[in-house]
C-alpha cells in the first residue's frame, strides 16, 4: 500500500458588466346665497389640431458580437478613435515594480500585441497576493498574475472564488528565499527572532507566514517593505531574516554586495508543504554572493499561475479574454526564445494547477490545437527520478523501483 502511494505521487508530479404624466383636469367648484341664474352656455374653444411627434432619426448603431450589447455609433472622428482603441484592452494585474512578475507581463504584453485588435496592459500592483483581489474587484483589471496557494485563502474569505477566477496557464515556479543574518544556520534557529515578510499584499506576506506556521516555526513577524529592510540588515540591524517569493534570480539579491556571514538557508520540502507547494533549489549561478560554488540550498516553491476573470459567454469582458487567449497560445513559442525572460521555456499550457479550473476558452484552444497536432506522450526522466528520491530519501533500491515501476506504467499507457 505504501509502495503505490509513492508510486501515485511519482505520477502524479511528472504527468499551468416623460412619462407622459397624465394632465389631471378638473373643476372650480363654487357656491352662492342666491338661487343660481341660468346663463348662456359659453362657446366651446377650438381645439388645436393634432399632429404627429416629429420623427426622431435613430442613431447607427455598430454591429458588435452575438450576445453583446449594441452600442451607438460614434458620431465624431474623436469617438471613433477612443472606441477602437478600447474596444480590444485587457488589463493585467502584476506586481510591485522590483518584482518578477511586472517584467513577465511587459513581455507577454509585447508578443500578444495586436495593434487596435488586442491591447494588453500590464499594470503596477501592491504584489500578487493582492492581484487575486484586483481580478474581483478593481475596475480595468481582467487577468492577473497570482500564485496558486491564494486559492485555498480566498477560499475561506469568497463564495464561489472558484467560479470567479480561473487559470490560463501554470506559468512557472517562484522560489522561497530565506535571506538570514551571520549566526542563523538553519530556519528553525528563527525561531522567537524577528523574520520580515516585504510589505503587505506582496506574495511573501502571505506564503512566508504561511510556510513558518505550517513547519511549526514561531517568529516575530515584520512586513516592512524591501527596499528598507535589505538597506539595513547589514547594517547590525536586529531583523534576523528577510523572506522574498518571486522567480530565481531574485536582483535585491543577486546585485547587491553582502558582508560576510550572509547567506541563503534551506527550507525542508516536508509533507506538511507538499499539497501546495513543490520543491526546488537554488544555486551558486542564481547568487554568487550568498551560495558557495558547487553548493545546492534546497527550497521550495510556489506554482505562478496566469489567472482570467471568468466571465460569462457573450460577454464583451469574455470575447476580450478569449481573444487574449488564443494570441498567447499560438505565440508562446516567441516567449520561449531570447531575448525573454528563460522561465518562458518552462511552460507546459496543459499542464493542470491542484485547486483550479481552466479557462474554458483555454480549453477550447487546447482542444483544437491537440487536434490538429497530436504528438506522442513524452516524458521527464530527471523529473521522474527526482519524484522518486523525494518519495524514498534514505533508500536508493527502492528510487530505482519506483522510477522503472513508473516507465513501465508510462509504456502500457502508450499502447
Amino acid at each position: 500500500m505504501i509502495r503505490s502511494a509513492k508510486f501515485a505521487g511519482v505520477l502524479t508530479a511528472c504527468s499551468i458588466l416623460v412619462g407622459t404624466g397624465a394632465l389631471a383636469q378638473g373643476f372650480w367648484p363654487f357656491s352662492s346665497p342666491t338661487p343660481p341664474t341660468k346663463t348662456p352656455a359659453a362657446t366651446p374653444k377650438p381645439k388645436p389640431p393634432v399632429t404627429a411627434p416629429p420623427q426622431v432619426k435613430q442613431p447607427n448603431r455598430l454591429p458588435l458580437p452575438s450576445g453583446s450589447t449594441a452600442v451607438t455609433a460614434p458620431s465624431t472622428s474623436a469617438d471613433r478613435t477612443r472606441a477602437s482603441v478600447n474596444q480590444w484592452v485587457v488589463g493585467i494585474a502584476a506586481g510591485r515594480i522590483e518584482g518578477a512578475p511586472l517584467r513577465l507581463a511587459a513581455e507577454l504584453a509585447e508578443v500578444t500585441d495586436d495593434g487596435d485588435d488586442l491591447r494588453v496592459m500590464p499594470i503596477v500592483t501592491r504584489g500578487v497576493f493582492e492581484n487575486f483581489t484586483d481580478i474581483l474587484y478593481l475596475r480595468g483589471v481582467d487577468a492577473a498574475i497570482v500564485h496558486s496557494d491564494a486559492m485555498e485563502h480566498f477560499k475561506t474569505k469568497e463564495k464561489n472564488v472558484e467560479g470567479q477566477i480561473a487559470f490560463i496557464a501554470n506559468l512557472f515556479v517562484a522560489e522561497i528565499h530565506v535571506l538570514v543574518s551571520p549566526g542563523i544556520n538553519s530556519i528553525r534557529d528563527l525561531a522567537g527572532k524577528k523574520v520580515n515578510f516585504n510589505s503587505p499584499g506582496t506574495a511573501a506576506a502571505f506564503t512566508g507566514p504561511l510556510v513558518f506556521q505550517r513547519l511549526g516555526i514561531e517568529v516575530l513577524k515584520q512586513f516592512d517593505s524591501q527596499r528598507e529592510v535589505l538597506a539595513e540588515i547589514a547594517k547590525n540591524s536586529d531583523v534576523a531574516a528577510f523572506v522574498i517569493v518571486t522567480t530565481k534570480p531574485a536582483p535585491p539579491l543577486a546585485q547587491s554586495s553582502w558582508p560576510v556571514g550572509f547567506k541563503l538557508i534551506p527550507v525542508a520540502y516536508t509533507s506538511a508543504l507538499e499539497d501546495l507547494y513543490l520543491p526546488a533549489n537554488l544555486e551558486h549561478a542564481d547568487y554568487p554572493q550568498l551560495i558557495l560554488e558547487g553548493q545546492t540550498i534546497a527550497t521550495i516553491g510556489v506554482p505562478v499561475v496566469l489567472a482570467v476573470a471568468n466571465a460569462p459567454p457573450g460577454s464583451d469582458r469574455h470575447r476580450r479574454l478569449a481573444r487574449f487567449v488564443d494570441r498567447f497560445a499560438s505565440r508562446l513559442g516567441q516567449l520561449q526564445k531570447p531575448p525573454y525572460d528563460a522561465n518562458w521555456k518552462s511552460v507546459n499550457l496543459a499542464a493542470s494547477v491542484p485547486g483550479w479550473k481552466r479557462f474554458p476558452a483555454m480549453q477550447q484552444k487546447l482542444d483544437a490545437l491537440a487536434a490538429a497536432n497530436p504528438v506522442t506522450p513524452t516524458i521527464d526522466r530527471g523529473l521522474a527520478r527526482q519524484q522518486a528520491r523525494r518519495a524514498a530519501p534514505d533508500d536508493a533500491s527502492e528510487q530505482a523501483r519506483l522510477f522503472q515501476q513508473f516507465l513501465e506504467w508510462n509504456q502500457r499507457k502508450a499502447r
